[in-house]
């Protein structure tokens, strides 16, 4: 087994789910106590959340290669950046780690059941062409809500996921915002915010979710397994 070196922290909640999830599938793969052989890297996601808001995002490339290079000193055989948001930064991370680095949206796109799929992310993952455009060149339509649903998505993701606040009144709106983009055409929705998952659920959806964080443990784990 391989050891796969995990960059969360942004937030934590969803690196947390990168944890149970990855160490689930290795158990249920390698049968009794077997788990996963992981290194997890924890930012203080205030420190990064600046970077964001200052749109500073070759200090956060800066930090990212760096914090990744670590992780492959320590040990690290793959790396994953757990977090979709922060893949706008992630181009050094592809050319400059020594070990391989999986990147979010080819789990996503890998898994897509049809050519035209919703994307619900932070209103820059949405509405920037960094994510959109790595799921287009692997042969994907991509939908995004309108405006005023993309806003709803950005604040449920900072003002409540982010914190650990899970709504009933915010899972009704994302339903409908869900329910939207699949009348419109989309064969499936990609939750394309890692902490999405921990709301949206199978049932919550008339076309199947493709939950990203956990498509991304996945792809990692059939890596280390290999």
């Amino acid at each position: 087994m391989r050891t796969i070196g995990l960059l969360g922290g942004m937030s934590w909640e969803s690196t947390a789910l990168y944890y149970r999830v990855a160490n689930e599938l290795v158990r249920e793969r390698e049968g009794g106590l077997a788990s996963a052989s992981l290194l997890v890297r924890s930012l203080d996601f205030r420190e990064v959340r600046v970077l964001q808001l200052e749109d500073r995002w070759d200090d956060a490339s800066a930090l990212l290669l760096q914090e990744g290079r670590a992780l492959a000193a320590a040990g690290a055989e793959l790396v994953l950046l757990c977090t979709n948001y922060m893949h706008k930064a992630a181009a050094p991370l592809e050319t400059g780690l020594p070990v391989p680095f999986l990147h979010i949206a080819d789990a996503v796109a890998a898994s897509a059941p049809c050519s035209t799929i919703g994307l619900l992310g932070t209103a820059a993952t949405m509405g920037e062409g960094f994510y959109r455009e790595r799921l287009a060149q692997q042969g994907l339509t991509v939908l995004v809500p309108p405006d005023e649903d993309c806003a709803l998505v950005d604040r449920a993701i900072f003002d409540e996921l982010c914190r650990g606040v899970l709504s009933e009144g915010t899972r009704d709106q994302l339903r409908r915002v869900v329910g939207d983009l699949a009348s419109r055409g989309a064969g499936a929705v990609a939750l394309c915010c890692t902490e999405l998952e921990l709301l949206l659920r199978p049932e919550d959806s008339p076309v199947p979710l493709l939950p990203s964080a956990r498509l991304h443990a996945t792809a990692a784990v059939d890596a280390a397994l290999g």
